[in-house]
């Protein structure tokens, strides 16, 4: 869907089409936040259009930095400095090339002894088409972190099927990543190891004081969790497997936003695996602006749309992650 004007105004701009082409049916507060979300997503698309045209300006920049350089160079001096370039190019490439290849054993390594962790993708008939895109990213971004870890976890993808492996699939590298892709239910793919199954979920009564080892962690791949509450628990009882929450409420409270994305639940378990303390895990990953001193419950890796937005924001370091998952 295009929401970008040619005169670069997209995000104060949504036409009418795109504003009257939202679903019938839906109450005025869905309307609003299907409006909000379309400016969003213009915004978003603005700033990557800006962005693509800087960068082509940076690099052509560079280039006739280069070009005059070389004009101003005799013919020995321009040969020495061109081979040169070449040798440290080679170097960065021989480099890059190492780190890539010592990441595809430590994910190998984790496939036979690594943590097992779930991300639960049978919920994708219940979110929308751009639900579904954020989760998505928060897939991404869970492959690149655990790409980097010292100690990677082996995560599973269950349940990927339809759209969201459609939307999985366009993933640059995505068919070369180390991780398990099932088309079944982890019911289906684990039936033999049901015992050790363990459902992530705020609804539990069982906080986790520890992890596991011999466990498969399972964390609900769902977006805009207020509409289903209770949803994961529910599930995790009708299927008879264990089911077990952080130890959030233990060690800080959280603002009126208690969800947490998918990548934050699945970035806490790792840090928590690298450094067996759930406090430093929990600080070093829950943004401060779902810290404060009201009371709150534990989220367990589903969140609203707005959140999702907000987090999306902050892309820094999310750009690196997605970057490092393109180069697998």
């Amino acid at each position: 869907m295009e929401i970008i004007e040619e005169n670069g105004e997209g995000s104060e701009n949504i036409s009418e089409v795109q504003v009257n082409s939202q679903p019938s049916g839906l109450s005025k507060t869905a309307q609003k936040k299907r409006l909000k979300q379309l400016r969003y997503e213009a915004r978003k698309a603005e700033k990557k259009a800006k962005m693509k045209v800087e960068k082509k300006r940076e690099g052509e920049r560079k280039r006739r930095e280069w070009e005059e350089k070389l004009a101003s160079l005799s013919e020995e001096e321009r040969s020495k400095l061109i081979e040169e370039r070449k040798g440290q190019r080679k170097e960065r490439m021989e480099k890059r090339s190492e780190e890539r290849e010592h990441k595809i054993q430590r994910l190998t390594k984790a496939k036979e002894n690594g943590q097992n962790i779930i991300i639960d993708l049978e919920f994708s008939h219940l979110m929308s088409r751009a639900e579904i895109q954020s989760l998505v990213q928060q897939i991404m971004y869970c492959y690149a972190v655990n790409r980097k870890c010292s100690s990677p976890a082996h995560l599973w993808l269950t349940g990927c099927k339809g759209d969201m492996e459609s939307q999985l699939q366009r993933l640059p590298g995505f068919d070369k990543w180390i991780i398990e892709k099932e088309n079944r239910s982890y019911i289906e793919a684990l039936e033999d190891h049901k015992e050790n199954l363990v459902y992530l979920t705020a609804d539990s009564d069982t906080v986790l004081d520890d992890l596991d080892p011999n466990k498969i962690y399972i964390v609900g791949g769902l977006v805009d969790r207020n509409r289903w509450k209770g949803i994961t628990m529910k599930k995790a009882q009708e299927q008879g497997i264990q089911t077990g929450k952080l130890p959030i409420g233990n060690y800080l409270k959280m603002s009126s936003s208690q969800v947490l994305t998918v990548n934050q639940v699945l970035e806490i378990l790792l840090k928590f695996l690298e450094t067996r303390d759930w406090e430093a895990s929990f600080f070093q990953v829950i943004p401060q602006r779902k810290r404060c001193e009201a009371d709150s419950g534990e989220p367990q890796g589903e969140e609203d749309e707005e959140d999702c937005q907000e987090k999306d924001n902050e892309s820094g370091t999310k750009k690196q992650c997605i970057e490092a998952a393109s180069n697998s």
